[in-house]
Formats: C-alpha cells, structure tokens, sequence
C-alpha cells in the first residue's frame, strides 16, 4: 500500500493514542508487513483532568492484540512550554494562535519523531487524515475529517518519513475495519477538545489561566453600546458572545472590527467589512513550503474553513485574499492548490483591506 521497499526490514514507530484511528493505523501497517512499534505520548499538565491512564490501557491493549511491541514516552514538559505555554502567551498579546498546529510540530512530529529516529525507525506513523506523496503533503478525501490544516508546520524532511496509513479513507471506512480488525477500542468515541488535553475546550483553558473580565464593547465612534467577557477571548469578524445593550428584532448583526487588550474593549460594527474593501492583505511569518508556490492558489486560516481564492507575492512572506476577511493575527494561513495539495503556511502577523 505505501510502498517503502523491503517491508520487512522497515522499522516504523505508530503514535498510538488509545483512539480507533491510531489503533487502525497500526492494524494496517502490520497487516502490510511492516516491524510496528506502538508508542504511547504521555501528556499531563498539572490542574488538569488527565486521560493518560485510560489512553495509555486502550494503547497497551491494541498493541497486545497486535502482538506488537509497546513503548511509553512522556513529553508533558515540552508540550506545557512549546504548545501551553507559547499559545497562552499569544492570547495574554490579543493574537489567536493554534494549539494544535503548535502540537504537531513541537510534539507528534518534533519530539516523537526525534525519538522514534533514535531507536532505529525508519519512518513514524500516525493516525491523521492527511496524506504524503513523494514527502508533499495532500489533503484527506474525507473532507469532514482532512487534519491538513494542522500539519502545514511538518518539516518536508520529516514528511518524507512519515505514513498517514488511514489517509485516504473515509472515517465509516476506519471504523469499519476496527470492527474487521477486532481491535479492543474499536467502539470507543472520537475525543474532542484540545490535543491531549481530553474533553477540555480552548473557551475553557482560557477562563482558567487568564481569568479575562468582562469589559465594554464599543461601536466606531467609541460609544459604550454592550458588554463582553473579556477583550482575549473575540476573534476579528465575530459575531457572537457580547451583549449590545439597545438589542430588539431588528437590530442587525454586529461584527467586532477591532479589539484593544489594554482597556479590554472590543470595536463591533454592523458592516462586516470597511465600504470599498475587495481585497486582504496578510503579511505572514514563521513560514514552511513544503510544495512549489504558485502565483495564485487557495488560503483558508480557520480549520474546515471554505477555501479562498489567493495570490502569493513575495515567496510567500506576503497572500493577498481575493475577497475582503477578518483574519485574526497569529493564526495559521494555509495554502492548498486546486489538486488538494497542501503547500504549507504561515503565521499572520498583519492584516489590512484594500
């Protein structure tokens, strides 16, 4: 199926999670006569409820099924200061990063993947709908499911020793052959929430490290007109989660345009964007190609977002969005090409309209 040579002789290290689509993952990859390694990642913050007992019970298990060696590897300290940490310092700023872009580079494709390398792997596999031709990335067919959006910040180095082994499949697919399989958690549910952090939301990480107030919303006049739960938590172009004081059936829809994090107030304005705007400009940092850029292609800087018509200037350090969007700065803006290719991406750090 994936075709690396002498299967046998081809040593790669599954990231099991204790979820169906690493166990299936590495179902197919033994299955195909791979030497399978099944390596659980230990994360536990303190304060938080850890799921790591019962993850790392359902990973043992599906490896004893397999009859696949079982390895354990804590990496709670480097996801608290490369993902916790740096992302709650980039909220406390105003700026709406990505946990779980951070997650991959820094953890299942940073130190998972140095690890596997050190113990003689030739490759390290995981269960992402995504998927690598020839070390360029692609999105999933599923498109419900395609995890692309976070992977742009995986090094094409380490995309060319990388198998995405359920890739191309549907999740009714995965789920099927779990029950094929006879794996142990073939009925367990999909996790939800932040990587590795279980059932836990990015609205509830939030009240509970940076406490944010509530504050006044503003219109562009700067007239107190509602209230809001605090200046960190919006996004620009938002339109829920504050409170506008002369609220009736008629009042139109209300967008922030703006937010200011010292006074902790948000701007909210009921045209979307300012009259005359056709285009964004974003001026981005921190980027990563893993594929050839073209002038124009496809942006989207939110996950399942529809994708937008864009031009690439300056070897990616600046796209220019064909349509007028509110981009929050610090997000992740990822180019694709009409074949679902995902090119890669940066961090925004400027928006303006033109």
């Amino acid at each position: 199926m994936f075709g690396f040579g002498n299967k046998k002789n081809t040593k790669v290290f599954v990231g099991l999670s204790g979820g169906v689509d690493s166990a299936v993952s590495a179902a197919l990859l033994k299955k195909q006569g791979y030497d399978v390694t099944g390596v659980f990642i230990r994360i536990a913050l303190p304060g938080y409820p850890c799921s790591a007992g019962v993850d790392k019970l359902d990973a043992m298990r599906v490896a004893a099924h397999l009859e696949i060696p079982f390895l354990e590897l804590d990496l709670s300290k480097n996801y608290e200061e490369g993902v916790f940490k740096e992302s709650l310092s980039e909220f406390t700023k105003g700026r709406t990063p990505n946990p779980d872009t951070l997650c991959n580079r820094e953890i299942k494709f940073g130190a998972f993947f140095e690890f596997a390398l050190q113990k003689g792997a030739d490759f390290v596999a995981t269960g992402h709908y995504a998927q690598v031709k020839d070390g360029e990335l692609f999105a999933a067919p599923d498109a419900s499911k395609d995890q692309s959006y976070f992977l742009w910040m995986v090094k094409k180095e380490i995309l060319k020793k990388t198998i995405f082994p359920i890739g191309h499949m549907h999740k009714t697919e995965v789920r099927t052959l779990a029950e094929k399989f006879e794996l142990p958690n073939s009925r367990r549910r999909d996790s939800q929430g932040l990587c590795f952090l279980g059932d836990i939301s990015l609205d509830d990480m939030l009240h509970k490290e940076l406490k944010p107030e509530p504050g006044n919303v503003v219109d562009e006049e700067g007239n107190i007109v509602g209230v809001h739960d605090g200046a960190l938590l919006y996004t620009m172009g938002q339109r829920h989660g504050f409170v506008l004081f002369a609220q009736n059936p008629e009042t139109k829809p209300h967008f922030v345009i703006g937010k200011d994090i010292e006074k902790n107030t948000i701007t909210v304005s009921t045209e979307r964007f300012p009259k005359k705007a056709s285009l964004t400009r974003l001026s981005l940092v921190e980027t990563n190609w893993t594929g050839e850029l073209p002038a124009t292609c496809m942006a989207r800087y939110r996950y399942h977002q529809t994708l937008i018509p864009a031009e690439v200037l300056k070897d990616g350090a600046e796209v220019v969005l064909k349509m007028p969007h509110y981009v929050p700065l610090g997000q992740s803006l990822v180019l694709y090409t009409e074949a679902a290719q995902c090119l890669g991406g940066g961090i925004v750090d400027k928006s303006s309209f033109t």
